[in-house]
């Protein structure tokens, strides 16, 4: 009985560890590995008395009938971790983009929030925002729910299956490049009359370098616009994260 129970505890591991390693926030680098690791093996153990009867009939003592569902369950928990990680990184996307619009892509990059790598200040501002949104708005919570739901969807026998993996993740990554480009079309719109203008004023005057004059102006532009959008740029990031991810 004693090995049962910590086979059980071991895949419910294996599929919550596995969210919990790539999921924004929880996921990031910057946070420590010790953390995460106590924060999955806290959950799965507090998960595993709900997830029993899922979880305790599927447990064999044949090696190699517990590797294949090792194997699935890493996967599958991998897979729901990926699809809430994509629609962050997607933000960082048009972050980044935002960000050189209005002129700050030529700044020093600042560390970004999800990765040990440089991001422009700006981007990493949103993407703080946004994900400081999401847990405040108990974005983990339902996370958890949606793995106590694919036991149901996904059980552990039924092993992982890569083309319906594919087709979530696809589809994940194209609905939220879809919400991003529709948050960040205003600086999109910006960028191109400003530089069309910048344009037409530097061929009028070709001796006075028209675009290092404008650049500040550009900035100014690009802060002003952000100061009255960010409110509404991050209600609808925050409202199309269940819809994009794991509620659709």
């Amino acid at each position: 009985m004693i090995e049962t129970a910590i086979l059980a505890a071991f895949l419910a591991f294996c599929r919550i560890g596995a969210c919990f390693m790539l999921m924004p926030g929880l996921g990031s680098a910057r946070l420590p590995v010790q953390v995460r690791l106590f924060v999955a093996i806290a959950a799965s153990l507090a998960l595993l008395a709900h997830l029993w009867g899922a979880i305790v009939p599927h447990v064999s003592r044949q090696p190699q009938a517990m590797f294949v569902l090792i194997g699935s369950e890493v996967l599958i928990g991998a897979l729901i971790g990926l699809v809430a990680r994509f629609y962050v990184l997607a933000l960082q996307f048009i972050g980044s983009a935002m960000a050189m619009m209005v002129g700050f892509g030529m700044a020093g990059g600042g560390v970004a929030v999800e990765e040990n790598e440089l991001q422009p200040e700006l981007a990493a501002l949103i993407s703080f925002s946004a994900l400081l949104l999401l847990f405040v708005f108990d974005f983990h919570h339902a996370v958890i729910q949606a793995l106590v739901a694919s036991y149901e969807l996904a059980p552990v026998d039924g092993l992982f299956d890569p083309q319906a993996a594919l087709v979530d993740l696809s589809d994940t990554l194209s609905q939220a490049f879809l919400v991003m480009i529709r948050l960040g079309s205003p600086f999109v719109a910006y960028a191109i009359l400003v530089n069309l203008a910048v344009g037409f004023i530097n061929k009028l005057t070709p001796q006075i370098p028209i675009y290092f004059i404008s650049l500040p102006f550009v900035i100014a532009g690009g802060l002003l616009l952000l100061y009255f959008g960010i409110a509404t740029f991050l209600r609808l990031f925050v409202d199309g994260f269940l819809p994009t991810t794991i509620g659709g």
